[in-house]
């Protein structure tokens, strides 16, 4: 019987990784770092934690570099793509985790909060996939991976901005499995439930509570499994899994 141990390694790789001076998408980043991958990051209005977290990264080993950019601008987006291609050589990983809320119900929600949500969650990863997609299609090889999330599968009262955002990440993920597929190139969407972060801790502690009831698992997630889910679909041993969602939410959602 074969007992031989995945490594998940991602050493020699590069990874692009959007919102990731805090929360998820740190420990994404740390998660990849600690696998051998260098690390490029973009970050907006967010210099203190992005240089906490450059040279965190820094002292794994690896080379990593932040870089502010607002994802939601399409000319900025191709920017600090350029200049990454130019700093690191080769990106071989793109992770899609920027994201705002706007929480509030339909009928108190204003035009610009709805605009401003999908702008940074849906139009931010077009942005940077349409950045990276000829890249990817030169090098015959890339992995994308969209951070999306159940409401996405699920819908949810008073985020009907973010649930559409979210919702749009899968189509948009399918889309470019379908597309870059015959290129080696993979896209999968990872949707994450109630994670433990600086966003649900802020919640009233009776719709906390109330989630928590609704899990099967009978507790939150923690960034880790969000990040361990990325580290896998992002190494070689996922190499045939494409448009694909993955559910991180302990059955919430099941």
């Amino acid at each position: 019987m074969y007992q031989g141990t995945v490594m998940l390694d991602l050493t020699g790789k590069t990874a692009v990784i959007t919102g990731a001076s805090r929360g998820i998408g740190k420990e994404i980043a740390i998660k990849f770092a600690k696998q051998g991958a260098n690390i490029a990051f973009l970050h907006y209005m967010d210099a203190d934690n992005a240089a906490a977290t450059e040279k965190e990264l820094n002292e794994l080993g690896i080379k990593a570099k932040g870089y502010e950019c607002n994802v939601a601008d399409f000319e900025a987006s191709q920017a600090a793509v350029e200049q990454i291609i130019t700093d690191f050589g080769e990106v071989h990983i793109l992770v899609n985790n920027a994201g705002i809320v706007r929480d509030m119900l339909i009928l108190k929600m204003k035009e610009a909060d709805f605009d401003a949500v999908i702008s940074v969650n849906l139009k931010g990863a077009f942005n940077m996939i349409k950045a990276l997609y000829q890249h990817f299609m030169k090098k015959r090889r890339g992995r994308i991976i969209n951070i999306s999330s159940i409401v996405g599968l699920t819908g949810n009262a008073g985020q009907a901005n973010y649930a559409s955002a979210k919702a749009g990440m899968i189509g948009l993920t399918k889309s470019v499995a379908k597309e870059l597929g015959v290129r080696n190139v993979t896209a999968n969407a990872i949707a994450p439930g109630f994670i433990k972060t600086d966003m649900t801790d802020g919640m009233p502690e009776k719709a906390r509570e109330a989630t928590l009831a609704a899990i099967p698992m009978g507790r939150a997630g923690l960034v880790d499994d969000i990040a361990n889910t990325a580290l896998f679909l992002a190494s070689d041993e996922a190499s045939y899994i494409t448009g694909e969602v993955i559910r991180v939410d302990g059955g919430l959602a099941m």
